[in-house]
């Protein structure tokens, strides 16, 4: 099992969790066998782009969900092993999931995902409006 730099962890995710920082999502990885925090940020774009097939990585972000009446703050954790990952590594993935969420408690949805269109911001969107079951909306065009 990796050990985890469990204080830095647990600052970027009150980081993310405070509704008045821009940092919006953190990105763990794998430094040999500790679990760190390899980046934070504010776009969506940035932290796509980190998720590679040869890496196991773990992404906390916070998204706005619902409709033009009701618009609230969704956590998603997300945990990545990319198609390159060896098979002994991908299989300790499991164990290390669990102290991830020692510190990471509260999110909506936990996605599980290795394809690089499974962490498109639509694709979590999609995820996110289905766990939160009814969207409505006023009727009104976009």
């Amino acid at each position: 099992m990796a050990s985890m730099d469990v204080e830095a962890v647990r600052e970027a995710y009150d980081e993310v969790r405070n509704d008045a920082s821009e940092t919006s999502w953190v990105f763990l990885n794998y430094d040999d066998q500790t679990i760190k925090v390899a980046a934070q940020g504010s776009e969506y774009s940035e932290f796509q782009n980190l998720f590679t097939d040869d890496e196991r990585a773990f992404g906390f972000v916070r998204v706005v969900s619902g409709d033009e009446m009701s618009k609230r703050a969704k956590f998603v954790l997300i945990t990545w092993c990319g198609n390159q990952v060896s098979p002994l590594k991908r299989a300790r993935m499991s164990t290390d999931k669990i102290e991830v969420k020692r510190v990471i408690k509260s999110f909506s949805i936990e996605l599980q995902v290795s394809d690089p269109e499974e962490v498109e911001l639509s694709c979590v969107m999609a995820q996110v409006q289905k766990a939160g079951g009814a969207n409505y909306g006023t009727g009104a065009p976009n």
